[in-house]
């Protein structure tokens, strides 16, 4: 029960109010996975920020076991297997950013799409977590069963060969 797994890896590109680079954003989320992106919208109005609530600002696509562990191969590529302590939190979460996509092994410069970047979350889960996510009787994940900032740093380095590195 102790063995972690990847239970999700998010692509998530941010675009603000311009819809060009939203649509710019689909495009590529689209070709680096194969799969139909998402918009993601407002939720709150910022008056400043010309937002208001239901105005897409961006775009996300998530995957899950084989295709998670074969897309994550390839990110991995575009930033050299290096992460930084920093991209770890408490709770066996990673995120990292990837400047052009044009780094990611078996992508190609679009001239429709330009230059972009993309954020990478990486979710980490062990046997059991479902607890916290089904219908009857949701419970807390124990203390002791929960993915520690160590033990996500020693699983992505055993199995993606990624060096950690201090800042």
């Amino acid at each position: 029960m102790k063995n972690i797994r990847i239970e999700k890896v998010t692509l998530n590109i941010g675009a603000g109010k311009d819809q060009s680079k939203l649509d710019k954003g689909l495009a590529l989320l689209n070709t680096i996975t194969n799969t139909t992106p998402i918009k993601t919208t407002t939720h709150k109005r910022i008056q400043e920020w010309g937002l208001r609530p239901g105005l897409p600002i961006g775009c996300k696509v998530t995957l899950r076991r084989e295709k998670a562990n074969k897309i994550l191969t390839r990110l991995l590529d575009a930033i050299e297997c290096r992460l930084s302590k920093r991209q770890f939190d408490d709770n066996g979460n990673i995120s990292f950013g990837i400047h052009e996509y044009i780094g990611i092994p078996g992508i190609k410069y679009d001239p429709k799409i330009g230059i972009m970047g993309l954020e990478v979350c990486i979710t980490l889960e062990r046997p059991g977590y479902r607890i916290k996510r089904r219908k009857i009787q949701t419970r807390k994940i124990p203390a002791k069963h929960r993915i520690s900032k160590n033990e996500a740093m020693q699983f992505m380095t055993n199995k993606f060969n990624v060096k950690v590195e201090e800042e």
